[in-house]
Order: C-alpha cells, then sequence, then structure tokens
C-alpha cells in the first residue's frame, strides 16, 4: 500500500489507535453539519475497515491522515470511485478532518497530495470532489486546488435522504 507525505502530514493505514479519535470526530455535530446522520461506533469502525480493505486491495483509496511531527491522527483523505446511482462516473477526492486540525491548510495539503498521486500514478484524466452547496470551507478546499465548479452539473444525492443535504455541487479538476 503507498503511503504519502507531504511537508507536514503522513497519509498511511489505518491503526486500532486510530478509531477512538475517528468515533469521536464523525460523531462532532461541527463537523458533521453537512453530512446526514450521527453514525454509531459499529458503522465508524466498520467505515475504518472498509477505507482500509480498500487501500489493501488497490493500493489507493482514502488514508489516515497523521501530522508528521507529532504523529496525531485527525481525519481521512483520499480517491474512491463514485458510487454507483450517481449522475456521473469517475474518481471523486474526499477529506474530513477533526474540528482540531481546521484551520491549518492540512485539508489543502493532504488534497493536493492526493490528486497528485490520482494524476501521476493512477493516470486519472479528471478527479472530481462534491459537497452541499452552503458546505464553504470544503468549496473554499475546492477552489485552492484549482477545481471549478459549472452550476448545470449540480444535482440531487440519490444517496441522501429529501431535505437540505440532498442538494449537491459537483466540482471538477482535469489533468494537466
Amino acid at each position: 500500500m503507498t503511503e504519502l507525505r507531504t511537508e507536514r502530514l503522513l497519509l498511511r493505514s489505518w491503526r486500532d489507535s486510530d478509531l477512538d479519535p475517528w468515533f469521536a470526530l464523525n460523531t462532532d455535530p461541527e463537523v458533521r453539519r453537512y453530512l446526514p446522520g450521527i453514525p454509531s461506533r459499529e458503522r465508524t469502525d466498520a467505515g475504518a475497515a472498509r477505507f482500509q480493505a480498500d487501500l489493501d486491495a488497490r493500493g489507493w483509496g482514502f488514508w489516515a491522515v497523521e501530522v508528521r511531527g507529532t504523529g496525531e491522527f485527525i481525519g481521512f483523505t483520499g480517491l474512491d470511485p463514485v458510487e454507483e446511482g450517481q449522475p456521473f462516473t469517475g474518481v471523486e477526492a474526499g477529506w474530513r478532518l477533526a474540528r482540531s486540525a481546521w484551520g491549518h491548510g492540512y485539508a489543502t495539503e493532504a488534497a493536493r497530495a492526493v490528486l497528485g498521486f490520482g494524476f501521476a500514478e493512477l493516470d486519472l484524466p479528471e478527479i472530481l470532489a462534491v459537497t452541499v452547496p452552503a458546505n464553504r470551507r470544503s468549496r473554499a478546499v475546492m477552489e485552492r486546488l484549482g477545481m471549478t465548479c459549472n452550476p448545470a452539473d449540480d444535482f440531487d444525492d440519490p444517496n441522501v435522504p429529501e431535505g437540505p443535504l440532498r442538494r449537491s455541487v459537483l466540482y471538477r479538476l482535469a489533468a494537466r
């Protein structure tokens, strides 16, 4: 499995020691503000196991993110094929960090490494990212990465229940 390193971060395999902070991150209402529901411990543990299984099977996916200077687990960043049933196909970049890690540029730094990997190692023609229109923090990361949004690509996510989190915006970045 590939590990990615940036100046300040290590994108690595998941460890058992990540499970408690992963659960805490995923049950923080502010972190979940633009995501449906608060997951159970079983669901968050299963998510981490699924992320690790993808890393083991194909060598890429959603990596655990660690601050290199401290070894602190702060969330995940990575790439994943778009789920079936969406009105588009391709590979999507995603990230979720603990609130304590916000405002330090970690999401942009980690996502930039992931995009570089996707284009250089996987030879992807394009990488996508999705969020809800109100999620200005994630949209700002996407824009710092050079991703662009066309309002004609906005869609209702069929995997999200009716409500304010269903409408989604799609960002794209083509290989250069």
